[in-house]
């Protein structure tokens, strides 16, 4: 019998857009989740096994892992990440699993040993991609640039909605931001058939590399009505981030110093690896910004 694929952070939408499309695709999936809800519920109902842990607990990890031959690490932005990491692959090396698909940050492609970032999650990345590699797993490492469901719906969607702008201290960086339904398609493709993807790294973007006022221009177009972009100040952005309560200390200070590193242009790369994998491109922040015009006009 087809043993399942572990999906962690399966509540989340990369892992929940990868549980939906390996099963459809005829694989079984089993989902780690932090607690049963509806979103646990929905996997359920598609077919998927679940199974309530935390990626810290060990005994935990093993029920999750034990019978799954391939797994994809995911977390939330966490100060725990770097530990989860760890408690992940030790369990999975235990039970000599064939493929550990891990998400990663494309900025860990700039990183090493002498060269990092402000960012504390940034640095948890770059050493959780050292701690698989020294493991002796069999790894494959994603590595997504920014998110457009991020920094361009979900902390842009009511400055677009109220003042048809989009306030962020991007200055005049490129960017070439991917939707998170793309990465899940990577991910569950890797894990159908994870073979010649091990020990590979693959760097995700978007279609395009452009300023913000071209992302302004895909908005407009896709919106119907004009969007403008406006370079706000960073601190002034990042004290109203802070005060919005939405954050805690460490994501808070993960989104800040990304914002800085796109002024600085670190954000100007562009691949074409989502379709190298899947056979067909990423969304364009035109298409991502016309399957959320919902959400950017009424809020719903």
């Amino acid at each position: 019998m087809q043993s399942p694929i572990l999906i962690t952070g399966a509540a989340g939408t990369i892992g929940h857009v990868a549980c939906k499309l390996l099963v459809e695709r005829g694989s079984k999936v089993r989902a780690l989740v932090r607690n049963e809800d509806a979103r646990s519920a929905k996997l359920a109902n598609l077919g998927v096994e679940i199974v309530v842990g935390d990626l810290l607990d060990l005994h935990a990890m093993h029920r999750a892992i034990e019978g799954c031959e391939r797994v994809y690490f995911g977390m939330a932005v966490s100060p725990s990440y770097l530990e989860a990491t760890v408690n992940a692959a030790a369990v999975a090396k235990h039970h000599k699993v064939s493929a550990f698909v891990n998400i990663s940050q494309m900025t860990v492609s700039q990183m090493s040993i002498n060269s990092t970032t402000d960012s504390p999650q940034q640095k948890l990345h770059w050493l959780a991609e050292q701690a698989l590699n020294w493991s002796g797993l069999p790894v494959v490492h994603v590595r997504p640039t920014a998110f457009l469901d991020t920094f361009f719906l979900r902390l842009s969607a009511s400055s677009i909605r109220d003042h048809g702008q989009i306030r962020l201290p991007f200055g005049n960086g490129k960017t070439s931001p991917i939707a998170s339904e793309d990465v899940a398609r990577v991910i569950a493709t890797i894990l159908e058939d994870p073979g010649p993807h091990i020990g590979k790294v693959y760097e995700l973007t978007g279609p395009r590399s452009q300023d913000m006022n071209g992302v302004a221009e895909e908005f407009s177009k896709a919106l119907g009505s004009p969007i403008t972009y406006v370079n706000v100040p960073w601190e002034p952005w990042r004290k109203q981030l802070e005060d919005s309560g939405r954050l805690s200390p460490h994501a808070l200070s993960h989104l800040a110093t990304m914002a800085l590193l796109k002024q600085q242009n670190w954000y100007d790369r562009l691949t074409s690896d989502v379709e190298k994998i899947t056979g067909k491109p990423p969304l364009s922040v035109y298409d991502f910004v016309l399957r959320h015009a919902g959400f950017y006009m009424t809020g719903g």
